[in-house]
C-alpha cells in the first residue's frame, strides 16, 4: 500500500480513537448516574410504614433517607441500603418488603442530586454520606444488628462502608470488581484506569472486610458483566459466599428462588 494511503488512514484512526476517547471522559458521569430529582414538597407514598428523614452535611448538602419500618413493633435490627444508579429512592422501594418482613427497618438515603438528596455529586461525597448513615445506624443499633446492602452502583459503596466501619454482614447484589475495571468491558482499548474520575473499588474495600461477605450476581447480566463480578472471589475469605445464579440478568435476581431462599436465610441468622 502507498505509504501515504498508510498515514492517512492512520491519522484517520487516531483522530475516531482520540474523539470517542474524549467524549467517553466528558461524558462517563452520565453513563453512570441517571438520577431523577424531587422538589422538597414531594410527598411519598409507600406500601410499606416509614419515615422521612433529611441529614443536614453541610450549608450545601442534605442527605435525604427514608427508614422503611416492619410492622411488628419488635425490631431485629437495620439494613442500611445503598441502591443503584437510575432515579432514586422511589425506584427501590419495593425491595424494603425484603428486609421488613424479617423485622429489620431499612434505612435507604439518595445520592447527591437523586430525589430530594442535594449538593455537589463526588465519590468523596458519596462515601461520607454513606458512612453518616451507618454512624446514625450504629448509635441506634449495636454492631451485631446492622447489615450493609448494596445494589449495582450501591455495591462500592457498601463495600466501602463495610471496610469503615463493624457489623454483622455485608451483602452485594450484582456488584463490580471497580469501576475503571468495569468501563474495561466496554472500552477495552483505552486507559480507564486513568480516565475514570469516579474510582470506588470494591475489590480493596472487601479485602479490609473482616466479618461475613455474601455477594449474589447472575451469569445474563448484561450491565456489570458477570467475569467482572466474578474477579472479586480473589477477594473475599474463608466462609464468605459468591452465589451464582444462572440466567439472572441484572434486573431480575429478586425473582429467582435461589436469591429468595439465601436471602431470607441470611436475614434469620442470629
Amino acid at each position: 500500500m502507498n505509504p501515504k494511503k498508510i498515514f492517512r488512514w492512520l491519522k484517520i484512526i487516531i483522530i475516531i480513537y482520540s474523539t470517542i476517547g474524549i467524549a467517553l471522559y466528558y461524558l462517563q458521569e452520565k453513563f453512570l448516574f441517571h438520577p431523577e430529582k424531587l422538589s422538597n414538597a414531594y410527598v411519598y407514598h409507600f406500601k410499606v410504614p416509614f419515615e422521612e428523614v433529611n441529614i443536614t452535611m453541610n450549608e450545601t448538602d442534605t442527605v435525604n433517607m427514608i427508614r422503611f419500618f416492619p410492622a411488628d413493633s419488635v425490631r431485629r435490627g437495620v439494613v442500611v441500603y445503598f441502591h443503584g444508579n437510575r432515579e432514586n429512592i422511589e425506584r427501590y422501594a419495593k425491595f424494603a418488603n425484603n428486609f421488613t418482613k424479617h423485622g429489620y427497618e431499612v434505612w435507604m438515603g439518595d445520592y447527591p442530586g437523586f430525589g430530594k438528596t442535594t449538593g455537589e455529586r463526588t465519590e468523596k461525597k458519596m462515601y461520607e454520606q454513606a458512612l453518616q448513615i451507618q454512624k446514625m445506624a450504629a448509635a441506634k443499633y449495636g454492631k451485631d444488628s446492622i447489615i450493609i446492602y448494596g445494589k449495582s452502583l450501591g455495591t462500592g459503596i457498601a463495600a466501602y462502608v463495610a471496610s469503615q466501619s463493624n457489623n454483622k454482614r455485608v451483602i452485594l447484589e450484582t456488584p463490580y470488581y471497580s469501576i475503571p475495571s468495569l468501563f474495561s468491558c466496554y472500552a477495552p482499548i483505552y486507559p480507564n484506569s486513568k480516565m475514570s474520575t469516579y474510582k470506588i473499588p470494591a475489590n480493596e474495600y472487601l479485602a479490609e472486610v473482616n466479618y461475613p461477605i455474601t455477594i449474589f450476581h447472575g451469569t445474563d447480566d448484561g450491565v456489570i458483566p458477570y467475569r467482572n463480578a466474578a474477579r472479586l472471589k480473589k477477594v473475599l475469605k474463608p466462609g464468605d459466599e459468591f452465589i451464582t445464579i444462572e440466567k439472572g440478568t441484572h434486573h431480575n435476581l429478586n425473582d429467582f428462588d435461589l436469591f429468595k431462599t439465601k436471602l431470607d436465610s441470611l436475614l434469620n441468622l442470629r
